[in-house]
């Protein structure tokens, strides 16, 4: 009996470990990972980043920082006003809390570019954008 409960509690043990070391398979309808890091940060973040601001002319770019930051923007319509944003991914996870976008407005003026206050929502809506491009990206992963 005794020999029993400890071959019993023997592969209790070792059962779970069967599983390590092989790959996992992909299945139909199973999303890819949240954490793509084949760059310093989570690569859906930062492609949705780029694909989202791509209009905008880039100053600086660090992927293994994970950050990006834009050249001043003048649309055609307002040419007396002009924006700065940056993106800072701050995680490898596919999160909410992983993205920071800052923006800078100005305005011109007489003695040149003010500062003028963001208007609302701006900067939300910008990270609303990049996170929801960042899951259809992760959604496409596998659906080929």
């Amino acid at each position: 009996m005794r020999r029993v409960a400890i071959v019993l509690l023997g592969l209790a043990l070792v059962t779970p470990l069967a599983a390590c070391g092989k790959k996992e398979k992909v299945r139909a309808g199973v999303e890819a990972p949240a954490r793509l890091t084949t760059i310093g940060v989570n690569a859906y973040l930062w492609r949705a980043s780029l694909d989202t601001i791509g209009f905008m002319p880039l100053a600086q770019v660090d992927s293994n920082g994970g950050i990006i930051i834009t050249d001043w923007y003048a649309t055609p319509q307002s040419p007396n006003e002009r924006v700065k944003v940056t993106i800072a991914i701050l995680d490898t996870e596919l999160r909410a809390d992983a993205i920071r976008v800052t923006a800078i407005r100005q305005m011109l003026a007489g003695t040149g570019w003010i500062d003028a206050p963001v208007r609302a929502g701006t900067v939300q809506k910008l990270e609303e954008t990049i996170l929801s491009r960042a899951r259809d990206l992760r959604r496409a992963q596998y659906s080929g």
